[in-house]
């Protein structure tokens, strides 16, 4: 079986080693790369306790650094792979970055966008949920299991 770099579970992998940083720093494991043309133009994981802000979500990281990037605050061709489904405040920026499209790992039942009916901050927004969703998920609840 041949492995392509170029597929969600590659950019996946990323955004997981990035969670695996987040969970090592004591931070909510979410890791988010930006993906355009095939290539990784901003990184990101939790960062809200190093920080103090509640605003250093993964995705935001990673777009902010992705904008960087290329100059521009727009990310209409770029794909953001995140490894939790993004928050209601992460889904707004993507939406305000018109990033094309949204890949995620493990479903948020209980603060992730897909919570609100439509789901109308990513409804132009091509969104692909459950890529390696296990392994992500499990990260997560290691990571609150450890913390009760």
């Amino acid at each position: 079986m041949e492995f392509d770099i170029f597929s969600d579970e590659h950019y996946m992998r990323k955004a997981y080693n990035l969670a695996l940083q987040a969970f090592d720093d004591d931070e909510v494991p979410v890791g988010a790369v930006v993906v355009c043309n095939n290539r990784i133009i901003g990184t990101g994981y939790n960062q809200v306790e190093r920080l103090g802000d509640v605003t250093a979500h993964a995705e935001m990281i990673a777009i902010t650094a992705a904008c960087e990037y290329m100059g521009a605050k727009y990310l209409p061709d770029c794909t953001l792979y995140v490894t939790l489904e993004p928050c209601a405040m992460c889904a707004g920026v993507t939406h305000w970055a018109q990033v094309g499209k949204v890949v995620y790992g493990a479903s948020d039942a209980k603060k992730g966008f897909s919570r609100y009916s439509p789901p109308l901050l990513l409804e132009k927004v091509e969104v692909v949920g459950g890529v390696m969703a296990h392994e992500c998920a499990t990260l997560v609840k290691e990571f609150f299991a450890g913390k009760r």
